[in-house]
């Protein structure tokens, strides 16, 4: 059995091969290792297309929280739920409680915060880390939002003083002469 391998991992060493390919300084076999790459892609995308095609929306919905498949859905512009849909996603799976500040989608700039529920420490370290605990957020949302290429975080917005209630003193007793 094939071990588990993710999105970001699986373009990262696609990265890795093809750049050892072009230190042998080797152009030949570096443009068919590249011409590779498309037409795999290209294959593998058609497929997904198909199966999009056929088997519709409704059974695909239990599946686009996976994170496998909704990278795959969006590298080949299949995903049916818009980038906005999707950072969400991407923002619960990850775990820390952020604030979403806006997206960019001419830069792919997210605009982050840490969420006032956050510790507030301004460490970045959430409380549970959720269930993608150990992964960085720019892989969680290369999964989910590949149209996310960078990600701005502001510092935590300062807690609210408290509120302090003041009011009439109660009665005392009246005072005898």
């Amino acid at each position: 059995m094939r071990a588990a391998i993710d999105g970001p991992q699986a373009g990262r060493r696609v990265e890795e091969v093809l750049d050892r390919l072009a230190a042998t300084g080797d152009r030949a076999a570096c443009a068919a290792a590249e011409e590779l790459v498309r037409v795999l892609m290209d294959f593998y995308g058609a497929g997904l297309a198909r199966i999009v095609e056929k088997v519709g929306d409704g059974p695909l919905k239990p599946l686009y929280g996976d994170e496998l498949v909704a990278s795959l859905l969006s590298l080949h512009g299949l995903h049916p739920e818009d980038v906005h849909t999707r950072i969400d996603r991407a923002l619960a799976a990850h775990g820390e409680p952020l604030e979403l500040l806006g997206f960019d989608a001419d830069t792919g700039v997210l605009r982050l915060r840490p969420a006032a529920a956050s510790s507030g420490c301004g460490c970045g370290s959430g409380a549970g880390g959720g269930r993608d605990a150990g992964r960085t957020l720019e892989d969680t949302l290369a999964c989910f939002a590949p149209e996310v290429t960078g990600v701005e975080q502001e510092p935590a917005a300062a807690p609210a003083p408290a509120l302090l209630q003041i009011g009439t003193r109660p009665p005392s007793p009246a005072r005898v002469p």
